[in-house]
């Protein structure tokens, strides 16, 4: 059966990897990037692989949280029903990491806009729905403060946070969500895939990207992730493992999911 599938960062790095897997497949893709242009010279590269090839795009800037609302609207203004949701876009390093109003880009971008894009797109899910999050095998304890753009964090605490906090965000969803809703998962692609984040993070060239993009793929349609909402999956082992202790706690995951309501009610509209 052929699907409707939701990508962000689509535009390089694995998520450009997946869309070239996902589009040969024959299914509906709905790219997102940043820049115009990239969005249609990545449209472009894929029509070329799949002459078939059924492809939207979409733009918007991550670190806006107003930006990831409209883009909710414009898919759903097209679209009454999305069958997967990849929420692949994310960054590193930047060269500055605070956005205007105060609040870390990293979190904006990694963490809460996915949260918002996921809520907003919730109404065209059904249960056979999935939304596939993208953590990392670096997580770590989220402070509070530096959610809220009261404490500055280096690039890895950052980003370690950030990935941390979108595995706890997950495993909270899944759990209050009813039976009806869609599958959320949280996947670790792999660490040190060849990526521009990581050349630029650590100076390595990285494992291949068909890595990650493989198991995006797989994530996306096999049976295998069928009914694993609320799960983590790390891919550096190839199989279902316990993420971070904080994101088995009930009370921290809804602790960090009432300070991210709290964030997003002062700067959702920015």
């Amino acid at each position: 059966m052929k699907k409707t599938i939701l990508l962000t960062g689509a535009t390089d790095g694995i998520g450009f990897e997946a869309a070239k897997k996902l589009i040969s497949k024959g299914h509906t893709l709905l790219i997102h990037g940043r820049n115009q242009e990239k969005l249609e010279q990545v449209k472009h590269s894929l029509s070329q692989l799949y002459s078939q090839a059924n492809i939207e795009t979409y733009i918007a800037d991550f670190s806006k949280l107003a930006d990831v609302q409209a883009f909710a609207e414009a898919v759903k203004k097209q679209h009454t029903k999305i069958d997967v949701l990849i929420n692949n876009a994310g960054v590193f390093k930047i060269p500055h990491p605070i956005t205007d109003t105060g609040l870390d880009i990293r979190f904006v971008v990694n963490t809460l806009a996915p949260f918002v894009l996921t809520q907003q797109l919730m109404p065209l899910f059904n249960s056979t729905g999935r939304v596939i999050n993208l953590s990392s095998a670096a997580q770590a304890p989220v402070s509070l403060d530096a959610l809220k753009g009261l404490q500055m964090l280096s690039d890895n605490a950052a980003y370690a946070q950030s990935k941390l906090a979108i595995t706890m965000w997950t495993v909270h969803l899944a759990a209050t969500l009813g039976a009806e809703a869609p599958s959320i998962i949280a996947i670790n692609p792999a660490s040190f895939l060849g990526s521009k984040m990581v050349k630029e993070a650590y100076g390595s060239d990285g494992k291949d990207l068909g890595i990650g993009a493989d198991i995006l793929t797989r994530a996306a349609l096999s049976d295998e992730f069928e009914g694993k909402t609320g799960k983590y999956f790390d891919n550096d082992i190839g199989n279902w493992a316990a993420p971070h202790p904080d994101a088995l706690s009930e009370a921290k995951n809804r602790e960090l999911v009432n300070v991210m309501q709290e964030i997003l009610s002062k700067h959702a509209s920015e």
